[in-house]
């Protein structure tokens, strides 16, 4: 494993932002959703995310996650992804969501 200084950290840009709405993505390679996130003052942006072995559309509408909000944006099919959701794989290699234990205002900075 590499090492990173503090100033390479706090060049991600790991933000706070609450599920608006998901929705379907069948054009995708992987069983995956597209999900519309607000960031606050940093906006609402879309982003694909592998999480359907884990979470339906009903339970992630409101739920607060944490997206890289810095990375440039993909193309995935006819899709742009404008951040990176986060999470782990588990032993099936099925993602689980970095997601918060409290609220904190959207946009929030991990620090």
């Amino acid at each position: 494993m590499e090492e990173i200084t503090w100033n390479d950290f706090e060049k991600v840009e790991l933000r706070a932002g609450t599920i608006l709405e998901v929705f379907d993505f069948p054009e995708a390679r992987k069983p995956a959703y597209k999900v519309k996130v607000d960031f606050g003052a940093l906006g609402i942006r879309m982003s694909s995310a592998q999480i359907t072995a884990h979470y339906t559309k009903e339970e992630l509408v409101g739920k607060q996650i944490v997206g890289v909000v810095n990375f440039p944006k993909k193309q995935i099919g006819k899709f742009m992804s404008e951040f990176l959701v986060t999470g782990f794989a588990d032993e099936n290699g099925d993602i689980v969501l970095t997601a918060l234990n409290g609220k904190v205002p959207n946009g929030s900075k991990l620090c």
